[in-house]
C-alpha cells in the first residue's frame, strides 16, 4: 500500500495519536508496559497513526519528548511503516491479534469501518450485504455517502434492493449497541477477509503474468525458469488458472459462461480443446445449437495457433470475470476446495 511521504518537522502538526505514535517509537523496547495499558481501540487508533506517520524528523522528536517528559533526548529521525508497526505491536500481543489488527490496516483506507467501507468496490460489497438480512443492509448503507449506497444498491438483487429501500425508509433511530454489533461483525468477517484476500506473494503475482502469455510465451518462460529454480516453476504452473481448467465449472456455471461468450469465438477456442472439454460444453447446449456450433467449428478449417490461443485467453479472461462478480465459481477437480478468482 503506498502513502505519499510527509516530512514533520514541527510536533504541533501531529494529532493527538500521531504523538502518542512518535513517543511510542521513540521508546523503542521500553514501550511494551504503555500498549499493555491500552484497550483495543486505543490500539488500533495508535496503530493507525504509527503507520501513515511518514518521517518524523529527530528535531521535532526532542520537542514533543521535552514537551511530554521534559527529561529524554533523540538519537535520529522516526519513520513510520506498516512493517514497523508490526514488529512493534509482534513484541507483546499474540500473533492472532497482531494479524487480526494488521489485516485491518492493510485493508481500504479510512479512520472509521464506514470510511473503509466507502472505499470498498461496490460489486465486492454488494455480494457480502445479499447475504444479509435486510435491516442490517439498510443499517450499512445509512452509515455510508449516498452516492456509495446508490451504486451497492445497484448491484444488489433487485428484489432485496427494494426490501432494504423499505427498510430505509421506515428506519427509527438505530441503538448505538446495534451499530457496535454491525461494526464488530464487518471488521471480523467481511474486512479482515477482504485485506486477507487481497495479499498476493509473487508466485501468484507471477502465476497472473504468465496466465497474459500467448502459448510460446508461457512455455519459453516457463522452460527456461524450470532450468534455474524448478520448485518456483512448479509452484506457478500450479496456480496458473488456464483454458482446460474451465472444465472445472459445474453445470450452471458452464451455462452461464455460454450466455456471455461470442459464439465465433467459443467455436474458435474449442477448435483447440480436449475432446473432454469440448465434450462438457456441448452437453450443456441444446441439441440443437451444439449441431450448429459442431458445423461452425468445421467450417473454419485450419485455424492459427494464435487465433486459438487469443480465443481461449478471452474465455479464461471472462471466467474470471464472472468469478469475481459471484456469477460462477470454479472448484477444483475434486470438488471440496472452492477457488475464487
Amino acid at each position: 500500500m503506498s502513502r505519499q511521504a510527509r516530512r514533520i518537522d514541527d510536533p504541533s502538526q501531529l494529532a493527538g495519536p500521531e504523538k502518542a505514535a512518535v513517543l511510542l517509537l521513540a521508546l523503542g523496547d521500553e514501550q511494551k508496559n504503555v500498549w499493555e495499558q491500552m484497550d483495543d481501540e486505543e490500539i488500533r487508533v495508535v496503530s493507525q497513526a504509527m503507520v501513515n506517520l511518514g518521517n518524523v524528523t529527530a528535531n521535532a522528536v526532542e520537542k514533543l519528548i521535552i514537551e511530554f517528559v521534559g527529561s529524554m533526548s533523540s538519537t535520529g529521525s522516526i519513520v513510520g511503516s506498516v512493517d514497523q508497526a508490526q514488529r512493534l505491536l509482534s513484541s507483546f500481543l499474540p500473533e492472532e491479534k497482531v494479524d487480526q489488527i494488521m489485516e485491518e490496516l492493510r485493508g481500504p483506507a479510512g479512520r472509521t469501518m464506514w470510511d473503509k467501507l466507502a472505499n470498498v468496490n461496490e460489486t465486492v460489497l454488494a455480494n457480502y450485504l445479499k447475504n444479509e438480512y435486510p435491516q442490517t443492509v439498510s443499517v450499512v448503507l445509512s452509515k455510508v455517502r449516498p452516492d456509495h449506497a446508490a451504486s451497492v444498491l445497484a448491484a444488489l438483487p433487485e428484489d432485496f434492493a427494494l426490501e432494504v429501500v423499505m427498510r430505509m425508509l421506515r428506519m427509527e433511530p438505530v441503538q448505538r449497541e446495534i451499530i457496535e454489533k454491525i461494526e464488530e461483525t464487518l471488521r471480523n468477517e467481511f474486512m479482515s477477509n477482504l485485506a486477507r484476500t487481497s495479499k498476493q506473494d509473487s508466485h501468484e503475482l507471477m502465476a497472473d503474468i504468465f496466465n497474459n502469455f500467448d502459448r510460446q510465451t508461457e512455455n519459453r518462460f516457463l522452460a527456461s525458469l524450470e532450468e534455474r529454480n524448478r520448485d518456483s516453476a512448479e509452484k506457478i504452473r500450479s496456480l496458473m488458472f488456464v483454458f482446460e481448467d474451465l472444465g472445472k465449472l459445474d453445470p450452471q456455471g458452464v451455462q452461464t459462461l455460454l450466455r456471455q461468450v461470442p459464439k465465433d469465438q467459443l467455436g474458435l477456442a474449442l477448435k483447440g480443446a480436449s475432446d473432454t472439454l469440448r465434450d462438457m460444453f456441448f452437453s450443456n447446449m441444446s441439441e440443437r445449437a451444439a449441431k450448429i456450433l459442431r458445423e461452425d467449428m468445421a467450417s473454419l478449417g485450419p485455424v492459427r495457433l494464435k487465433d486459438v490461443d487469443g480465443a481461449q485467453q478471452a474465455m479464461v479472461n471472462l471466467a474470471k470475470d464472472l468469478a469475481a462478480k459471484g456469477e460462477i465459481l470454479i472448484a477444483e477437480g475434486g470438488g471440496e476446495d472452492e477457488l475464487i478468482y
